[in-house]
This record gives C-alpha cells, structure tokens and sequence, in this order.
C-alpha cells in the first residue's frame, strides 16, 4: 500500500481514512490478518503510537477487531464494508460537486462533463483494451 500525507490533517486521521480505503478496495481483505502495528508504522514511515491510534479508531468503527494473542482482523461484515464506501463516494462527490461550483458549472454542466469525460475513457478503454480510469 502507498501511503500518503498531507499537512491540512492529523496523520493519524489521514491513516484512518488510507486504511478505510484500503479495506474497501480490497488491498486489506476481509477476514485477513492485518501486518502488525510496528509493520505498517514502518511501511507508513510513522510512529507507532500513531498507527496504533488510528487501529484502535478503526477497531471502535467496527472495521478492524482484535484476537488477543493473533492480532488484528478485518472485518468480515460485507455490508459494514459496503457502507464505508458509499460513505467514502458521498465525501469525495461532495468535495468535487464544490469545486466544480466553485468554478462556476451548473448541476446540469457537471452531469454533461461527466457523461463526456465518461464516453471518452470508454473510447480510451475500447480502443486500448484497458480498464484503468
């Protein structure tokens, strides 16, 4: 996993959301074993203390849960899963539906962009063969 930061949040927030987002797309599978704290701190190039914050918030979410002598776990609550994405999809949509107000486009203009820009990656995707956004 890649990890990154900003400076306009808490890095222990900022790890949340990455490992959130990890779990959602699959890179932390459900049911599997996450690496221990003081292996994704080193990966994540962060003290453990604050990779050990971040598990324990996700652990009080539900997302990940603790075996006493074998770690953490994702969860194995698809449906929980499922949340957490269209949760993560609202937010996202939200930032980008403000910046592209902020830019002055319509509802109406950001849905014909959106078509547009969705044609042409199909394009892009038929003549390609690829399926990458």
């Amino acid at each position: 996993m890649k990890w990154e930061f900003s400076n306009d949040a808490p890095i222990y927030t900022q790890l949340v959301g990455q490992i959130k987002m990890g779990i959602v797309s699959g890179s932390f599978p459900t049911g599997e074993r996450l690496p221990s704290v003081r292996d994704l701190a080193t990966e994540a190039g962060v003290n453990p203390n604050t990779m050990q914050r971040a598990l324990t918030e996700l652990e009080r979410d539900g997302l990940v849960y603790s075996q006493r002598t074998a770690g953490r776990f994702v969860t194995e609550d698809q449906a929980m899963i499922n949340q957490v994405k269209k949760d993560l999809a609202r937010g996202h949509i939200q930032a980008f539906m403000q910046a592209m107000t902020l830019l002055g486009y319509t509802r109406e203009e950001i849905i014909a962009l959106l078509e547009q820009q969705g044609q042409e990656q199909k394009k892009g995707e038929d003549e390609h063969g690829s399926t990458a956004l």
